[in-house]
């Protein structure tokens, strides 16, 4: 049920690669808040299916196809739907492998795919946000730099840039990140299902809380940072406190 007197309500919420994983329940909790959702992705059916599942939830929702670091796709979007209160990016992948074991290739993409793509993002995205707006885009945390070189890079990258952005958009909108660690999400929906449960029980071995997080819990976060008007230039890390003891 939507509550029309949330704190987001009839507030324009873009979530960029939202149709699934942290995305989507982000939209779920926004849309229950009373936000005008816009959801955007590379895969059309995707986006219409999870416009559709959100209007049917009682939201406000449209999809988007189109590649958000694609600067003038992102930018006509944006004149065509106006100011944006609270922009979300999920953009960016994993990797595995350490500095020496994994190929060059494969460590720039990540980079590529984390920091600069989000970069690109947020340059395109600064124009546009409203007043007392927000950005928050995605790191992430729970690898190490010998068996997630590019990836590790990629998510520094990002916590300092929310910490620069924080800055140059300040007083006008903020600026932060959400660092989850692994969590079972549509993301590993082509590695095998052996495989994602033998990650699973490894990191639920490590994390402190003795699991893994939910998407729900992650989700969680992006709607804090939304709502706290004083907070801007932080990374939250939502790990179960496997950040204490790796």
């Amino acid at each position: 049920m939507t509550d029309k007197t949330g704190f987001l309500s009839n507030k324009t919420v873009l979530i960029l690669a939202g149709s699934s994983g942290f995305g989507f329940e982000i939209a779920q909790l926004a849309g229950a808040q009373g936000a005008k959702l816009i959801i955007v992705g590379r895969d059309e059916d995707k986006c219409e299916h999870a416009a559709a599942r959100l209007q049917a939830g009682g939201s406000l929702a449209e999809g988007y196809a189109l590649n958000a670091t694609d600067s003038d796709a992102l930018r006509g979007l944006l004149e065509a739907i106006g100011p944006v209160d609270h922009a979300v990016s999920m953009v960016g992948g994993a990797m595995g492998g350490g500095f020496l074991a994994a190929d060059m290739a494969t460590i720039r993409n990540a980079i590529e795919d984390k920091f600069f793509s989000n970069l690109q993002i947020a340059r395109t995205l600064a124009p546009y946000l409203a007043e007392t707006g927000s950005l928050t885009l995605t790191a992430g945390s729970g690898g190490r730099p010998d068996n997630a070189s590019g990836a590790i890079v990629g998510n520094e990258g990002i916590s300092t840039l929310v910490r620069g952005l924080a800055v140059e958009l300040a007083p006008r909108a903020r600026a932060n990140a959400v660092a989850p660690t692994w969590t079972p999400t549509p993301l590993w929906r082509d590695v095998p299902a052996a495989e994602v449960e033998a990650t699973r029980l490894r990191f639920a071995g490590q994390i402190p809380l003795a699991r893994t997080g939910k998407p729900r819990e992650v989700a969680l976060a992006y709607l804090f940072l939304m709502q706290c008007g004083f907070i801007t230039g932080q990374t939250i890390i939502v790990d179960g406190g496997l950040a204490l003891i790796s």
